[in-house]
């Protein structure tokens, strides 16, 4: 099973953006936690931060499964599953939201802060109704738990 994570824009500056917001844990000790649990879980996990609308939708298209065996076992190279957190891209971006309903995926979206007790405009998700589930405001658990969920979700597929 493959499970593909997605950062999005200013993740890359997790340790040192507003700890006060986001804690001083960095992106690559998330993704050391993520990798590490998944392979307990008997996951393949890779992670994937730009900074950039357009690289995310392009990985988030390259997900899918695009060919099969005769025996209809899918492609390596596709994912079961995607975590996202889309960052400020959550409030403003209907083509990511649409690049995750085209590949049908399951997504599931998490947040590091609770994005319904901050500002008005953070709390509007365009992700949130193209994806199974979303887990916001456990900090770096957000993504652990997300992986769980992920891995679930595969299984019971």
């Amino acid at each position: 099973m493959r499970i593909l994570v997605i950062h999005g824009p200013n993740l890359n500056l997790l340790g040192t953006r507003e700890p006060e917001i986001y804690g001083s844990v960095t992106m690559e000790e998330i993704n050391n936690s993520l990798r590490q649990t998944g392979q307990m879980l008997g996951a393949e996990v890779e992670c994937f931060q730009s900074n950039h609308e357009g690289a995310i939708i392009d990985k988030i298209s390259q997900a899918r499964i695009l060919t099969s065996d005769s025996n209809n076992n899918p492609d390596k190279g596709g994912f079961d599953a995607i975590i996202i957190n889309p960052g400020a891209y959550t409030h403003t971006s209907i083509a990511i939201a649409d690049a995750l309903a085209g590949v049908n995926i399951p997504a599931i979206e998490v947040h590091i802060s609770n994005i319904h007790k901050r500002e008005e405009f953070r709390q509007k998700s365009f992700i949130a109704s193209v994806a199974v589930g979303q887990i916001t405001g456990f900090g770096k658990n957000s993504y652990l738990l997300g992986l769980r969920a992920a891995v679930d979700i595969i299984e019971q597929a």
